[in-house]
C-alpha cells in the first residue's frame, strides 16, 4: 500500500477491527469486512492481505478469518506513550496556568505512582523536580486516580505486599481505608488527597484514558493545603477538564477521509485488476 488512498483504505479496515469486534474469536472474513465497510470484496481482500503481510493482521489458516496481530497492539502502545508525553505537557501547562500551582502527570508502576512530566508556574520554578520519582500509590497524589477502574480484588492485588506506612496525618490506615476513599473519589469524579503523602500537602487528580478506554495516567495539581483547599472547586474543574482533553487527544486518529472519493477509487481499481479474493 504505497498511495495515499491505499493508506486511507488500510486505516479504515484497521479501525473497523477496533470498532466492530467479531463474534467469532478467530476474527472477520473478507466478506464480513467488505459488508461492514460497504466496499467491493475483491478490493477489501487485497487490503487484508497487505495488512497481513505488514503484520498488522493475522489470518487463521483453517477459517481464513482475520484478526488483529499483537504487533499492532505494540505499535499502538508506542504511539500512545509518545502522545502521552507530547500532549501531556500541553495539559499540564493548562492546569498550571489555570491554578497557578504545580501540575504533574503520573503513571502506575507496581504499587507506586511515578511522575513522568511536570509543569511549574514561573513563581514556583525553584521547586525540586519530581520527574522519575516513585511514591507509594496508597497515599500519593495520583494513586487513587490511577486505580479508578480497578475493582476491590485488583486493588488488593496491587497492594498485596505493601505496608501502609504513615507519611502524613491523613495517610490511609489500611486497604479498607484506601478503598473507602477510592469509592468516594469515583463518585466525585476526581480525587482529593489531603495531607496523605505529607503534612500540609493537598492535591487533586483525574484519570486519563487511552484509545482502549484504559487508564494510563493521571493529571494532578499539587500544592500547600492553605492555598489549594479553598480553591478545590476551581482546581477540580481544571484537572478534570484537562484530563478529558488529554484522553480525547490519545483517542484521536488524526485522519481526514473522503469516503465517497475512496469508494469511487475502489470501483475504478476493481475494474482494472483481476485480483483473487479470499473465501469466507
Amino acid at each position: 500500500m504505497t498511495t495515499d488512498s491505499s493508506l486511507k483504505r488500510g486505516l479504515a479496515v484497521l479501525r473497523l477491527f477496533a470498532q466492530h469486534p467479531s463474534q467469532d474469536p478467530r476474527g472477520h472474513t473478507a466478506a464480513e469486512v467488505a459488508a461492514l465497510l460497504g466496499r467491493e470484496r475483491s478490493q477489501v481482500s487485497r487490503i487484508l492481505r497487505s495488512l497481513e503481510t505488514a503484520r498488522f493482521l493475522r489470518r487463521d489458516p483453517a477459517s481464513l478469518r482475520y484478526s488483529v496481530a499483537w504487533e499492532l497492539y505494540a505499535r499502538a502502545q508506542q504511539i500512545t506513550e509518545a502522545r502521552l508525553r507530547r500532549d501531556g505537557r500541553t495539559a499540564l501547562e493548562g492546569v498550571a496556568a489555570d491554578t497557578g500551582e504545580c501540575a504533574y502527570l503520573g503513571v502506575l508502576r507496581g504499587a507506586s505512582s511515578v511522575t513522568i512530566l511536570e509543569s511549574m508556574p514561573p513563581a514556583l520554578s525553584s521547586f525540586v523536580s519530581w520527574v522519575g520519582r516513585a511514591y507509594p500509590a496508597y497515599c500519593s497524589d495520583a494513586g487513587q486516580a490511577l486505580l479508578f477502574d480497578a475493582d476491590d480484588t485488583e486493588v488488593a492485588a496491587v497492594f498485596a505486599r505493601t505496608a501502609f506506612v504513615r507519611h502524613g496525618p491523613h495517610t490511609p490506615a489500611d486497604l479498607d481505608d484506601f478503598l473507602t476513599r477510592l469509592n468516594a473519589a469515583r463518585k466525585r469524579g476526581y480525587t482529593i488527597v489531603d495531607q496523605e503523602a505529607e503534612p500540609g500537602l493537598y492535591s487533586l487528580a483525574a484519570p486519563v484514558r487511552d484509545f482502549r478506554g484504559e487508564i494510563v495516567a493521571a493529571v494532578q495539581v499539587v500544592g500547600p493545603r492553605r492555598r489549594l483547599e479553598p480553591a478545590t472547586a476551581a482546581c477540580a474543574d481544571s484537572v478534570v477538564r484537562w484530563s478529558d482533553w488529554l484522553t480525547a487527544a490519545l483517542r484521536s486518529t488524526d485522519h481526514e477521509t473522503d469516503e465517497e472519493t475512496d469508494k469511487k477509487t475502489d470501483k475504478e481499481t476493481d475494474k482494472k485488476t483481476d485480483g483473487k479474493s479470499d473465501r469466507d
